[in-house]
């Protein structure tokens, strides 16, 4: 029988088109965004999308709402919202309201008792509060007859054309091994999927423009991955240039293809720049590398942020662009406002990474009804 998920925190379902493009059948999203649960809702028909914050959902009633008993859940998956974990957030610690969200991801596993449990976050989760939060996972899990491991995945090494860690948490209470994704892309192995694989084929546009609707591809496509993102589309959606300020179009004249802020003359620089050490901020106002990584993919392609400027283009990346940074397939149409859009695929895991991480599930299934403790995927966490 095919394997089943719930997804909790799902956003718009980056992490859940991992598990069913690994072969699960997703019964259910929770999320409080209603923008990313539009997505959910439309990317996953076969799937119940549940609003509202996680606190007002019993696991009572999501059993029954999905029409399983206790226990027979397969995976629950999620990701509970890593701001307050993340270093690119200053304030960051457990005194953020939202650093307890993944006790109520704990709560829900107490109550549905799933075979397997997935949890992922930013690695800054390790560092805050002393570990505190990593401690209470580990526990919280133990003591529900869970064996559970953790391990820090780099995105790119999976097929993912972005610089992009995260943390997993993967346990069973089976008493099987857990097998980890063995790398795929790097030295040694497959190149990496670089920038220009993700959006060569993808229509120019100017700064500020929008087409104001679908766009037909510019190019067949020019490699695998291009080919796997586009499936059975004809057009692409979420494609469309944010205005800039005049002066940042006048900034960008002077970055070349992997520059950034220190291509610019010290003249036209933000005032708090003018005295930054050249050391210092490394990808703010970076135009890409055709032939590289991009930069881990935030909740906006600001260049003040990062690398995110087009590698030939004089604007910033576009949601698509972004999606395809994170191996979105591209009839996921990400609904809500631009700056919603943003957010969603900023905040997801990566489809093909999930997908990764599920594969490895099902491979210590499969060797445990073999009756064989070990994979060739198994890593040492």
């Amino acid at each position: 029988m095919q394997p089943t998920a719930i997804d909790l925190f799902c956003g718009a379902g980056g992490l859940s088109e991992g598990f069913r493009q690994a072969g699960f059948r997703i019964l259910a999203g929770n999320d409080i965004d209603r923008y990313g649960g539009q997505t959910f809702a439309a990317t996953h028909p076969e799937a119940l999308f549940i609003p509202g914050p996680i606190e007002d959902i019993s696991a009572a009633e999501l059993l029954k709402t999905v029409g399983l008993d206790k226990g027979e859940l397969d995976c629950l998956i999620g990701g509970p919202p890593c701001q307050s974990f993340s270093v690119y957030n200053h304030q960051r610690g457990l005194h953020d309201v939202r650093s307890g969200l993944f006790r109520e991801y704990l709560r829900i596993v107490e109550g549905l008792l799933p075979r397997w449990v997935v949890m992922e976050n930013v690695t800054g989760i390790t560092s805050v509060g002393g570990g505190e939060a990593v401690a209470a996972i580990h526990k919280c899990l133990g003591d529900l007859g869970y064996h559970v491991e953790m391990k820090i995945l780099r995105a790119e090494e999976y097929g993912v054309p972005q610089e992009r860690r995260r943390i997993f948490f993967v346990g069973n209470r089976l008493d099987i091994p857990i097998a980890w994704p063995e790398p795929t892309h790097g030295p040694n192995l497959e190149p990496f999927i670089t920038v220009w694989d993700a959006i060569a084929d993808l229509p120019s546009l100017k700064n500020g423009e929008d087409p104001g609707g679908p766009l037909p591809y510019r190019t067949e496509s020019i490699c695998a991955y291009q080919a796997m993102l586009r499936g059975n589309s004809i057009e692409i959606t979420n494609h469309a240039a944010p205005r800039l300020a005049p002066i940042n179009l006048e900034r960008m004249k002077f970055i070349p293809e992997g520059g950034s802020w220190r291509d610019v003359p010290i003249e036209l620089l933000p005032e708090g720049m003018k005295r930054a050490r050249r050391c210092d901020h490394t990808k703010r106002y970076g135009r890409l590398r055709k032939k590289g990584l991009a930069s881990t993919i935030l909740t906006k392609c600001d260049l003040h942020w990062g690398a995110y400027i087009h590698p030939e283009q004089d604007r910033v990346l576009t949601v698509r662009e972004a999606a395809r940074m994170q191996s979105f397939p591209d009839w996921f149409d990400f609904a809500g406002p631009r700056t919603e859009q943003y957010i969603q695929v900023g905040n997801a895991v990566p489809p093909q990474l999930g997908r990764k991480v599920a594969e490895a599930v099902l491979e210590s299934l499969s060797w445990a009804e073999s009756g064989i403790n070990s994979s060739p995927m198994l890593a040492t966490a």
